[in-house]
């Protein structure tokens, strides 16, 4: 390969979803530089149907202090359903990956009290210093949902070859009416899901978790 290829296949292979982040800021050009290349994301027609919003400091602390007491009361939302079935193959990488998590953590599986505490850290944003909320604007479906999962995954690929750290979170869509609300976003965006991110904290449990890929053979097939 050239060194070209070698460097882009290293930053694929070392994001990964970390949950545990040191409380540094990242320097704001840092950040204009990293959106800025996860424009140059595909879309359908160049249409970039993704509107991101990005929350630090004193308003990401106002909601990483919120969210919590109100997933546990109950009050949540969500814009698109939270309705797919794991089957299979699919529900044993699920739970293979849950699984590396608690392994990574120390948590047993009967110690489920441990495992909600664990679960409720998606509300703080693992102690990220910054969230992103990705919006698809009204009336984009599930085509654009695909666009934005590119752009997501761009963005996610710029923040590691900057040496930051990131984490998708579908929990965050779980409450977008609040978010709405927080960030006085107008109501036909709607929220798929966000992305906690910063400088990783590389002593910490939870970002030794490494999850396995199925082989190429297994998802892949060429034809000729």
């Amino acid at each position: 390969m050239t060194d070209r290829a070698e460097i882009f296949s290293a930053v694929v292979e070392e994001r990964r979803s970390l949950r545990a982040f040191l409380p540094d800021p990242v320097e704001t050009a840092t950040l204009e530089r990293i959106f800025a290349v996860a424009q140059c994301a595909p879309s359908n027609c160049n249409t970039q149907p993704w509107v991101t919003h990005v929350v630090s400091g004193a308003k990401l602390d106002e909601l990483r202090t919120a969210m919590p007491d109100r997933f546990m009361s109950g009050n949540f939302s969500m814009d698109f359903p939270y309705d797919g079935v794991y089957e299979g193959v699919y529900k044993t990488r699920q739970y293979g990956a849950a699984q590396a998590l608690y392994d990574a953590v120390g948590i047993k599986r009967e110690e489920k009290d441990k495992r909600h505490s664990q679960f409720m850290r998606n509300f703080t944003f693992f102690d990220a210093p910054h969230v992103a909320f990705l919006f698809l604007p009204e009336p984009f479906g599930l085509r654009e949902a695909a666009d934005l999962g590119m752009y997501a995954q761009t963005l996610m690929l710029a923040m590691t070859a900057h040496g930051l750290g990131s984490c998708p979170q579908t929990a965050l869509s779980f409450q977008a009416d609040f978010v709405r609300e927080a960030l006085q976003i107008d109501a036909a965006n709607k929220l798929l899901f966000g992305i906690s991110f910063g400088y990783p904290d590389t002593e910490a449990a939870a970002n030794r978790c490494a999850t396995d890929r199925a082989a190429i053979e297994d998802a892949v097939i060429f034809h000729a």
